[in-house]
């Protein structure tokens, strides 16, 4: 009897997870999305994976072969870090905001796609 407690707190456990993860992928969709608006890109290509990477690349106005780092094990920290530094440059906010996008981009996505933040591309 211990063991079924066990495993049907476990189960709910991992449902309430699921359910957390779900919420955060939705959250970072929008955020994503709207950004790319403003940023007068295709909002649907926060749906399709990779392109949504290249997608970001461009808003952080670095060239599209940047595509290619993400695929280097390491450098893909680094790049991704300066992307994210990039477009909130891009979008008239500091480094710190940059830095903030990278760690918590279910939070900061939102921020710059729903807020007031508008897209004036500094390294066009």
């Amino acid at each position: 009897m211990i063991a079924e407690s066990g495993s049907w707190a476990s189960a709910l456990f991992s449902g309430f997870l699921l359910i957390a993860e779900i919420i955060l992928l939705v959250l970072v969709v929008a955020g994503v999305w709207m950004t790319f608006v403003k940023a007068g890109k295709p909002g649907w290509g926060a749906l399709i994976p990779f392109y949504n990477w290249y997608l970001l690349i461009k808003v952080a106005g670095r060239p599209g072969w940047w595509f290619i780092l993400y695929f280097i094990p390491l450098v893909n920290l680094v790049i991704h870090i300066i992307v994210c530094i990039d477009i909130a440059k891009n979008f008239e906010q500091g480094t710190g905001f940059g830095i903030l996008l990278w760690l918590f981009p279910f939070i900061m996505f939102l921020v710059l796609g729903f807020g007031s933040s508008q897209y004036r591309p500094v390294n066009a």
